[in-house]
């Protein structure tokens, strides 16, 4: 299956927003509870971990589909 590069830009955007978002959601409540004050911890922290989460898709993606394949490959 081809990807188009606008496709996989756009896959990353929406990947990592969900894996910031469930990341810090998870890992916030864990440390705080579901307390009001956590609405606002998690928003604050799911803003710097977003654009983070992004970039190092960018990077570690192509790596990620390189091991797959080869991994799908050595499966038969």
């Amino acid at each position: 299956m081809t990807q188009t590069t606008r496709t996989v830009l756009i896959a990353q955007v929406f990947i990592s927003c969900m894996m910031a978002g469930l990341m810090t959601g998870i890992f916030g409540a864990l440390k705080s509870g579901l307390t009001p004050e956590f609405l606002s911890l998690w928003g604050h922290s799911f803003i710097v971990a977003w654009p983070i989460a992004f970039v190092l898709s960018l990077g570690v993606g192509p790596i990620a589909f390189r091991l797959a394949w080869q991994v799908n490959r050595l499966l038969g």
